[in-house]
């Protein structure tokens, strides 16, 4: 059976940064009719990362990184990403 694009997003990013959190949500019902939706959805997602190799990037690097690292799922229809990419300082200290 094929793993939906959340599953595939979860395994190449948690390979990639190693996460110490990390939340994936489809929220491509909101972008119905919208350009790149499609019918069945998984084209538009918020993700966040919390991870210590973002340490030192700006975030244009952490975001370019993310991009390399799903460039296949974008390739195949995976239309908007909306990110949040933090190191566990950032993150603690928002908390």
């Amino acid at each position: 059976m094929p793993q939906n694009r959340s599953t595939r997003l979860d395994a190449a990013l948690r390979e990639a940064f190693r996460p110490t959190h990390l939340e994936i949500v489809d929220d491509s019902a909101r972008h119905a009719g919208h350009a790149g939706a499609s019918a069945g959805g998984e084209t538009h997602f918020n993700v966040l990362i919390v991870s210590a190799a973002f340490v030192g990037q700006t975030r244009v690097a952490r975001s370019r990184a993310v991009h390399t690292v799903l460039s296949a799922e974008l390739a195949q229809g995976l239309h908007a990403l909306a990110l949040t990419l933090k190191t566990p300082d950032e993150f603690t200290q928002e908390s």
